[in-house]
């Protein structure tokens, strides 16, 4: 069991030296019982002592990884129930499913998928990250011949699916470097399956029809010595699922119950033929604690949605979410072409990026770090105000790139125009429209 506080203090060194950022160690101590801060910030703990508080360091949802590089899942890790309490940590894994008796037309199909169905949204790169291959037609040598298709296409992260360890054995042997996840060990199989996880170092998903056998898969599993498990409890529909999800969190989060301890995999795939209806599962299990998502297929309609819920569950919120400071060209801008300026906020700047498309002006967009303020918070804060402005726009390298001197800035900030023109000599300073749906009427009116 987990230690408690004052357990934890206790084999503290009990100096109060504040190094690890806390006032005393008994706060330091209560604080790593609530997974809240990190053993490793004691500087003078004794080794004696980090071996028996590496329970009570490690957090109540192991951390399992599936796969390699940069693509490479990291799941579970998580502390709190709800978002708003700290934050959640690993966003789920997304799965195409791709099965042993697919035409190769269909496969490639998928594959295809997996690879171009990505997208840029606030900076940041959004895309699914795993293949889930299922063996359907019973056979080792169709099995291998998918799973060495799919490594060959790409580098994402496996999932190997048959309920027959020794075709699980056969598509390993193509593809054990990339630390696939192995699907499944049951209580039908789970000897064998679990010597071929301890033996790859792979991870392994328990599988069971209810809760209480999956408690006793998973606890017979880490008393063989497999420790990198995921749990799938056999729910295959949104209403079992969603409940069993909510179970499993609570017991490992509230109740410190170490057999759930473990990330979830749950299979919309199997749980209706429609794919929206099967998107709207996703969407419901990415909110709730669900670890990998199994889609039949990718559509680019429904799979970004899933994509952006995720990026935005998986925030933490008590930071604003921010752009990368820089020159964004939107469009193909070229040196006549009008410079507009705006804050970091990942928020603002979607919003501008996309008017300044819809306007399709090509532009160039000047992103200044406000530490993720909006326009008027960061205004109102002093860091959106000529004298930031101003350094910002020199550094930038916009010069090197425009032969006018002219720059847009919000009409919520139109009070900076002049001191921004004193701040940038031989700059115009004009003021752009206050609301961002202005903003394509307003460049097309756009003169260098």
């Amino acid at each position: 069991m987990p230690l408690t506080g004052i357990e934890i203090y206790k084999l503290l060194p009990q100096t109060n030296c504040k190094e690890c950022g806390e006032p005393t160690c008994l706060a330091f101590a209560m604080k790593l019982a609530a997974g809240k801060t990190e053993l490793a910030l004691c500087p003078t703990v004794s080794e004696e002592a980090k071996a028996k508080l590496a329970e009570a360091a490690a957090p109540p949802i192991r951390v399992v990884t599936v796969g390699t590089g940069e693509r490479a899942v990291k799941l579970g890790g998580e502390t709190v129930m709800f978002r708003h309490e700290k934050r959640f940590e690993n966003p789920p894994g997304l799965a195409i499913l791709i099965s042993d008796t697919m035409v190769e037309a269909e496969i490639n199909a998928r594959l295809e998928k997996l690879n171009k169905l990505q997208y840029e949204r606030v900076g940041l790169t959004l895309r699914p990250e795993m293949v889930a291959t299922k063996n359907d037609s019973g056979e080792a040598a169709k099995f291998e011949a998918v799973i060495k298709k799919v490594t060959q296409a790409g580098d994402a992260s496996l999932i190997l699916m048959s309920d027959n360890a020794d075709v699980l054995a056969a598509g390993l042997k193509v593809c054990a470097d990339r630390k696939p996840l192995l699907y499944a060990a049951t209580k039908e199989n789970l000897a064998r399956v679990a010597d071929l996880a301890k033996e790859s170092s792979c991870p392994v998903v328990a599988k069971a029809t209810n809760l209480d056998e999956l408690i006793e898969l998973s606890t017979k599993l880490t008393e063989v010595g497999v420790k990198d498990i995921v749990l799938d409890s056999g729910a295959r529909t949104l209403r079992q699922a969603f409940e069993d999800q909510v179970v499993i969190r609570r017991a490992a989060l509230v109740k410190k119950f170490r057999p759930l301890g473990f990330p979830t995999i749950v299979l919309p795939a199997e749980m209706t033929d429609d794919p929206m209806k099967e998107a709207v599962i996703a969407s419901a299990l990415v909110a709730k604690y669900a670890g990998i998502i199994v889609l039949s297929d990718f559509y680019g309609e429904s799979l970004f949605p899933l994509l952006v819920e995720r990026m935005n569950v998986y925030t933490d919120p008590q930071r604003p979410l921010s752009t990368t400071e820089g020159i964004y060209k939107i469009g193909a801008p070229t040196e006549n072409s009008p410079v507009l300026v705006t804050t970091n906020f990942s928020l603002t700047y979607f919003i501008v990026s996309a008017e300044i498309e819809n306007s399709r002006v090509s532009s160039y967009l000047l992103v200044k770090s406000t530490g993720g303020l909006s326009v008027v918070t960061a205004w109102a804060a002093g860091k959106f105000v000529a004298d930031t402005i101003a350094p910002f726009v020199k550094k930038s390298g916009i010069e090197e790139q425009i032969k006018h001197r002219k720059l847009i800035i919000p009409g919520l900030v139109a009070a900076e125009s002049g001191s921004l023109e004193e701040e940038l000599p031989g700059w115009e300073v004009l003021v752009g429209p206050r609301e961002a749906v202005n903003i394509p009427a307003y460049l097309k009116q756009w003169h260098p």
